[in-house]
């Protein structure tokens, strides 16, 4: 290879290898903006994926003719539309969250969030706000290779290897995003970072064009015919089997990268490191498996696709099967069993592209549209249809079976020794059998053994209540949400009574198990509840006899909605608000309800002497501090007390003082209904006995807050839901945020 086009490769591979970072940090800022605008639900995650890859799809598909035809008229070098494409990007790229807020307060007159109208309205939005910029990605493929072939007519394998630098990038990309950057420097500048990147890429472009001769695009423009003959690849009819396994790849693996972060949430702890990890660990096998095609093509040693196939069939099921709860549940081991089988396919994209191509844009945008047209179809297709009617163990068996079908039509296929044939043709059905018949997922591991518990499947989650008595559990996508316990009555009891003139309405945020609302109820004054997951509202009847009666009740109403929006489109207001975050506290999005802009939207909502009750469990004490920061520069008078059970903190806060209420005064503030309902799992029956144990458990907000680093949870900088770096290098830390 000449220098110089050696020296031009080295440099078109650092600009995609920055084009895929900057795209996978889009992705991973934008969900998260998402979240924030419509809601942490599973489809919410499911269109942003299905749009990100639309927009690459429309944009590989129309990039090979626009360029020929841009370049024929305008008698212009590829790397000129390049370099405007990269600049439409980041400036299109910083709108997206603007967007997205424009889209939000358009939708607060929608309703509900579990409508119909309500799931296609926010989809649609959150199409109008992305797609434009993911088409100008999807460009930059053909653009790219138009160019490659410019000062390279030999030039066939394009496509792979630009396609090994974007998956580089686009790993780090997705890992440095999640777990570096927005703890260093927050979503906002993490997100500025990606747009100064593009318009560095275009500036390198625009330096290209600026030196390129001109006789490139005379030359493919000086004969039309001989031009379009070279750019219109093979025959459509002849690629279609190809295309079809182009497709059939990409629906699969992005529906099993939705059922997989379901799945691995209750290990991972947390959906935004779930979602990244995942990625990240998915693109690094992609990453690893396009260098092994590589370095096969250039001695001639691709693996067959027959081989491929086998091999594919063979993996896909390791992470049900290498995952089973009872056994382990490390979140290295989960991660590791996805690599086998996204390496295969790492290799076998980028080789059926190439095969399908030649080297020409037309014809290599139709293919990898082909693979990125089932992406876009997959994950919609196992948010509405697969994990709502099958759950994560069936999903996955069934988006296992296309290979296994692949495999069986490529068996008897020359280039495969029969023997190897036979072997990996047993060993996957061995690994299907096992994962259909014996294998448990992590969605339903604690409840394993109940075989009264109940499922209730949507769009949302999967809710499983399983128990008897006072040890009913419920979990919700496989993660325990709360118990039936005191503490969770004391969330509504002890604002009713910090109020000074008698609450008449409240709202509770976080439904649970509804142990809060019930207890509202029992004030038998006017009582709203906002939950997410509409299976946890139904749930409501598993855990109390009286469920009937307390929804029939017409002082009270459950609403299902995410809690922000609620407040946000709701012109009601109240006299108490409690709020009980889904745990854990790292949770991804939970940081949204701890944060000065929340309270600043909660305050809106609250009455003249209205009481707020933030609930935070027990977790490590630098988040504790964080969060009462956040509560203290928004509200003017805030008492903390200790949980009755040790763990966990109750926080009383009000925007004008608060009285120092004592056991007494607590008892007579109480209706007779009240006073019933928090003894009810009690021993004693002692009201001023219980009430003089809460009160007595006060602690200082200044002790509470003292010491340590002086961060807060923002909507910019979600402290609680980032913190890998801080726990692996806290003395660094701790210097850097006191």
């Amino acid at each position: 290879m000449a220098p110089a086009i050696s020296a031009r490769k080295k440099i078109l591979f650092f600009m995609f290898f920055l084009s895929g970072f900057c795209g996978l940090l889009y992705q991973v800022a934008w969900l998260r903006g998402a979240y924030v605008s419509f809601g942490i639900i599973t489809p919410v995650l499911s269109v942003v994926l299905s749009v990100f890859m639309l927009g690459l799809a429309l944009g590989t598909w129309a990039g090979g003719r626009l360029i020929h035809r841009l370049r024929g008229t305008l008698s212009q070098s590829a790397i000129l539309f390049y370099a405007i494409t990269e600049l439409l990007i980041g400036v299109w790229a910083f709108f997206v969250p603007r967007l997205f807020f424009m889209g939000e307060e358009f939708m607060l007159g929608a309703g509900e969030m579990g409508s119909v109208y309500y799931l296609v309205m926010s989809s649609a939005i959150i199409t109008a706000a992305m797609l434009p910029c993911c088409v100008l990605m999807g460009l930059t493929f053909p653009f790219m290779m138009a160019y490659a072939r410019e000062w390279d007519d030999s030039e066939t394998d394009s496509f792979s290897y630009l396609y090994l630098a974007n998956v580089i990038g686009a790993m780090c990309g997705s890992f440095f995003t999640a777990f570096v950057l927005i703890e260093l420097i927050g979503l906002n500048s993490t997100l500025m970072l990606a747009v100064f990147a593009n318009f560095l890429i275009a500036g390198i472009s625009f330096t290209l064009a600026a030196k390129e001769p001109l006789f490139f695009a005379a030359k493919d423009s000086s004969d039309s015919r001989t031009t379009a003959t070279a750019w219109t690849g093979p025959a459509l009819r002849d690629s279609l089997p190809m295309l079809a396994v182009l497709f059939m790849t990409g629906f699969t693996s992005m529906a099993l990268e939705v059922v997989w972060i379901r799945d691995f949430t209750p290990v991972l702890g947390n959906k935004i490191y779930a979602f990244s990890g995942l990625l990240s660990v998915y693109l690094l096998a992609t990453w690893l498996g396009s260098c092994l095609y590589r370095f096969h093509l250039a001695r001639n040693k691709a693996l067959p696709t027959a081989k491929l196939a086998g091999l594919l069939a063979l993996t896909v099921l390791f992470p049900l099967v290498l995952n089973d709860p009872r056994i382990i549940r490390l979140a290295s081991a989960l991660l590791i069993s996805i690599f086998p089988f996204c390496a295969f396919l790492g290799y076998l994209t980028p080789k059926l592209v190439d095969e399908l191509s030649l080297g020409n844009p037309v014809s290599g945008g139709r293919a990898y549209a082909a693979n990125i047209i089932g992406c876009i179809l997959g994950p919609l297709f196992a948010t509405y249809f697969l994990l709502p009617l099958f759950g994560v163990k069936a999903s996955l068996v069934i988006l296992a079976l296309p290979y296994f079908i692949l495999f069986a039509f490529y068996y008897q296929a020359p280039v495969l020794n029969r023997d190897w044939a036979m072997t990996t043709a047993v060993l996957s059905l061995c690994v299907l059998a096992h994962a259909a018949l014996l294998n448990h997922s992590h969605e339903e591991a604690d409840a394993h053994g109940y075989p009264d518990k109940v499922i209730r499947r949507d769009h949302t989650a999967t809710v499983i209540s399983y128990g008897s008595g006072l040890d009913k559990k419920i979990l919700v996508n496989g993660i325990g949400m709360t118990s039936l316990r005191t503490i969770t009555k004391v969330m509504a009891h002890l604002p009713m009574a910090f109020h000074p003139k008698g609450p008449e309405s409240s709202l509770v945020i976080c439904f649970g198990m509804g142990a809060t609302y019930r207890s509202l109820m029992s004030w038998d004054k006017n009582a709203t509840a906002v939950e997410l997951v509409p299976g946890v509202k139904n749930a409501f009847g598993y855990y109390f006899d009286d469920a009937d009666k307390i929804v029939r009740n017409p002082k009270g109403k459950i609403v299902v909605d995410d809690g922000r929006r609620f407040l946000k489109r709701t012109r009601e207001k109240f006299d108490v608000i409690t709020l009980d975050p889904p745990p854990p506290v790292e949770a991804a999005g939970s940081g949204l309800l701890y944060s000065p802009e929340f309270y600043s939207l909660l305050k809106k909502r609250l009455n003249k002497n209205g009481v707020l009750q933030q609930w935070f469990p027990g977790s490590r004490k630098e988040l504790l501090q964080a969060a009462a920061r956040s509560l203290s520069i928004s509200f003017e008078h805030i008492k903390v007390f200790k949980s009755i059970d040790g763990w966990g903190h109750h926080f009383i806060a009000s925007m004008e003082p608060l009285d120092n209420i004592t056991p007494e005064m607590m008892e007579r503030r109480m209706p007779s209904s009240a006073k019933a309902d928090l003894l009810e799992w009690e021993e004693s029956k002692d009201i001023i006995k219980l009430a003089g144990n809460i009160l007595s458990r006060e602690a200082p907000l200044e002790e509470v807050i003292a010491g340590g680093a002086s961060a807060m949870i923002t909507d910019d900088r979600p402290y609680n839901e980032f913190f890998l770096l801080r726990r692996t290098f806290p003395a660094l830390f701790m210097a850097r945020e006191s």
